[in-house]
């Protein structure tokens, strides 16, 4: 796999638009959230529908798709906003892929694209359909960001991989499942969950000639396994060269979920790497997807540059 194109990183004064494309956000995070990212130095704009709930009388959607659609839209066709961030997760974005302006996107410079766990089917598609790198990053509408208590490393570790003047290389580590010879190669994946609910899609990214990203949060065993089977069976293992494990958060019991992870990527003959500080954990570092990095199992590291 090549390594995919790199939106323009962020200088200081820089537009950024903050969207909520699946759940909807609690107030209180979000307000300490977009006040770091201003803090930061950053123009920061909030989607029309970002503080919407209850979109279709559902819940746990932040507004109507139509509504939620239009704010992505909008800020990714917008030349002046450098970075689209999402407010949070939950779910929802799957809901909003067929109907985006693939066509019309395409005719446009990148522009970055940030967030995790529901967030992962979008990264899928701008992969797939427009070859965009994008961020996996830590969101202003969680208590990682925007919370009482908030993580510093996380924090530094999203602006980091945003700025443009930021040269130091992330480093990640964790404990060797299998060992191998280095491979660098350009990152491809993220929650478990997602990476199952792109297959058979027009935004299914495989990770051929890829390191895969692997994290979930609150899943039973015999769900991991299904989810790690569908993917096996669709080929997205299919010319890995290396394999990451990221935080399995609240997914118990942990034996059952360790021989899960076993029996589903110890035969796949690439070196892998568990336990790094990505996902849904207190710490949650900023990847790029699409770019290049290296997994050593050998150190049990995942290093990236930043990119330039």
């Amino acid at each position: 796999m090549d390594a995919l194109r790199l939106p323009r990183l962020l200088e200081p004064g820089d537009r950024v638009t903050v969207v909520a494309p699946a759940g909807p956000v609690p107030a209180d995070r979000l307000d300490g959230g977009l006040a770091w990212l201003r803090d930061a130095g950053l123009v920061v704009e909030e989607g029309a529908s970002l503080q919407a709930t209850s979109g279709h009388g559902l819940a746990f959607l932040a507004g109507d798709d139509g509504r939620r659609r239009d704010d992505l839209v909008t800020a990714l066709l917008d030349p002046d906003v450098r970075a689209v961030v999402a407010a949070r997760g939950g779910d929802g974005t799957p809901r909003l892929l067929d109907d985006l302006p693939w066509d019309d996107l395409a005719t446009t410079e990148p522009t970055i694209v940030a967030g995790l766990s529901d967030l992962t089917c979008l990264h899928q598609a701008l992969a797939a359909r427009l070859g965009w790198a994008s961020l996996w990053s830590p969101m202003p509408g969680t208590s990682v960001l925007g919370g009482d208590e908030p993580d510093g490393w996380s924090r530094d570790g999203l602006l980091g991989a945003l700025s443009a003047t930021t040269t130091t290389p992330l480093v990640l580590s964790g404990r060797a499942r299998v060992t191998g010879a280095p491979v660098t190669a350009p990152l491809v994946g993220g929650t478990l969950a997602l990476l199952s609910a792109m297959v058979g899609t027009a935004g299914f990214q495989p990770a051929r000639g890829a390191i895969a990203l692997l994290e979930d949060v609150g899943e039973r065993p015999y769900r991991l396994e299904r989810f790690l089977t569908h993917l096996r069976r669709a080929g997205f293992f299919d010319g890995v060269v290396g394999v990451a494990i990221g935080d399995l958060t609240d997914c118990r019991p942990v034996d059952q979920v360790a021989a899960v992870v076993a029996d589903a990527v110890d035969d796949l003959g690439v070196p892998v790497v568990e336990g790094l500080s990505f996902g849904h954990g207190p710490r949650q570092a900023s990847l790029w997807l699409g770019r290049p990095a290296t997994l050593d199992a050998t150190t049990a590291t995942l290093a990236q540059p930043r990119p330039a």
